[in-house]
């Protein structure tokens, strides 16, 4: 399974972003899709994931403001990010948990966001 995630960037603090992940190769169904971030010198925290039959789980610090979907069609997720703030700052990373008997992670490459006036 191979996962490419894009549309990190820089904005403004009150700003908005989406981030994309798009995966391909032996994808189970029964799957979850979603992201997680590290900043520097923090340790990896689960941002939002989503089932294949939609049900989002967020984090707390999240929760409010992002929005994550997907297309089951298309093995894509994307995650909608409002009112950013600079905590937000951070690397973010697709995983896949796949469907197969060990829930088998992947992960993107990462793709970094930064909120700064």
């Amino acid at each position: 399974v191979q996962l490419v995630d894009s549309g990190g960037g820089l904005v403004q603090p009150g700003g908005s972003l989406t981030l994309s992940c798009a995966a391909s190769g032996d994808i189970f169904s029964g799957n979850t899709m979603g992201w997680y971030r590290q900043a520097p010198d923090k340790q990896r925290e689960l941002v939002a994931l989503i089932s294949s039959d939609g049900m989002p789980d967020y984090s707390d610090s999240v929760k409010g403001r992002f929005t994550i979907s997907r297309d089951n069609a298309k093995n894509t997720a994307s995650l909608q990010m409002n009112n950013l703030k600079p905590e937000d700052t951070a690397v973010y990373y697709c995983i896949l948990q796949n469907g197969d008997r060990y829930r088998t992670a992947y992960w993107g490459q990462g793709t970094q966001v930064t909120v700064s006036p």
